[in-house]
């Protein structure tokens, strides 16, 4: 009796443990839509997972709900009937509480307004500057193309010079911006997804300086996975080139 009553207690618990009470509402309109589901889904495990859905058949609002272990980036996607694969997912930060996008079913993506969420604003912000340097670098690839096809070699190194200080300024900002907001997850966020192969004294920086409970968070635990990996990889690399030094 005394097990019994012990596994259905272990039973109840489990259960209780995977049917989490939801702590993030995700809701808002998408003017023009008629028809289609929408899709709520998040990373796990490397793959693309479908959290929560809705049909959409007239009304154009919409609210859907799941349980964030930690904020971070996650995706709403629109399976229209018209079954056009293009400008149909919108990426954004969450963050437990409620969060409302709203956007036009034509241009999807590109006027999506989304709000309810900190690291959120801060994406936006961080993603404002970067397209100017994205600006830039579409512009020396155009100053390329004419050099190769003029077969100037002065200008093309010249152009190889201004990327490099154009890449180095692009990582220098992304690293002072995730230090600068070391108290938000976007900061171990952007180490991993903008400057993973930077020199790793730079990621080590910004993992240093990450607020305890960023450390403890999805992206803090990620990035200091990912430092313990690339530090592996450099001692076994510096270990073969030791090796090619003695034996030369």
């Amino acid at each position: 009796m005394k097990k019994l009553t012990l596994l259905l207690v272990i039973l109840i618990s489990v259960s209780a443990c995977s049917e989490k009470e939801s702590n993030l509402i995700v809701n808002g309109e998408i003017k023009g839509l008629k028809k289609g589901t929408l899709y709520l889904q998040k990373i796990e495990d490397t793959a693309l997972v479908n959290v929560d859905s809705v049909q959409v058949t007239g009304d154009p609002k919409f609210t859907m709900e799941t349980y964030l272990e930690s904020p971070q980036i996650m995706y709403l996607y629109l399976e229209k009937v018209d079954n056009n694969q293009y400008d149909d997912r919108i990426d954004f930060f969450a963050d437990e509480g409620q969060i409302t996008i709203n956007t036009k079913l034509e241009k999807f993506e590109t006027s999506a307004e989304v709000i309810g969420s900190v690291n959120q604003e801060k994406l936006v912000e961080y993603k404002k500057m970067i397209s100017r340097f994205n600006d830039q670098n579409l512009d020396l690839i155009k100053e390329s193309f004419e050099a190769e096809k003029e077969q100037d070699e002065e200008k093309l190194m010249e152009i190889d010079q201004k990327y490099d200080k154009l890449l180095r300024r692009k990582y220098l900002y992304t690293v002072n911006f995730a230090l600068n907001n070391k108290q938000h997850e976007i900061a171990p966020y952007l180490a991993l997804s903008e400057v993973f192969d930077a020199n790793i004294k730079y990621l080590d920086t910004i993992y240093n300086s990450l607020e305890p409970k960023i450390k403890k968070s999805k992206y803090g635990k990620e990035l200091k996975s990912f430092l313990k990996e690339r530090r592996k990889e450099e001692k076994l690399e510096n270990k073969v080139q030791t090796q090619e030094v003695e034996n030369s």
